[in-house]
């Protein structure tokens, strides 16, 4: 069984920054870089579990559980990464939350 603490563990700072944001640092950006990282996380755990069913898109539910929807997007990714055992998927999901890490860190302090 694959282990996807990896995933997890990435994802965990970003979804803690989103939640103690300020609502300027949230509508800076930073919650709009959540929200699409939540999205895609989600994106890539449907096409797993549903091949050939189009993806359904997260909704926008507001900044303030932006973070929220992000680590439940990541731990229904890493369920289904383990079911399927798809580590080269697991290492690019990685990648992807340590870059989005980046932006979300940067839009929150209007450093971008």
């Amino acid at each position: 069984m694959l282990d996807t603490a990896p995933l997890i563990s990435a994802v965990q700072p970003a979804a803690d920054r989103l939640r103690t944001l300020p609502e300027s640092g949230l509508r800076r950006g930073a919650a709009a870089e959540g929200l699409a990282l939540a999205r895609e996380l989600a994106v890539r755990a449907q096409r797993l579990e549903f091949p050939g069913r189009t993806p359904r898109e997260l909704p926008d539910v507001g900044v303030f559980v932006v973070g929220d929807q992000l680590l439940v997007a990541a731990h229904d990714l890493a369920e289904i990464l383990r079911e399927v055992d798809a580590d080269h998927e697991l290492a690019d999901a990685v990648g992807l939350v340590q870059l989005a890490t980046v932006r979300i860190a940067a839009a929150a302090t209007g450093k971008r």
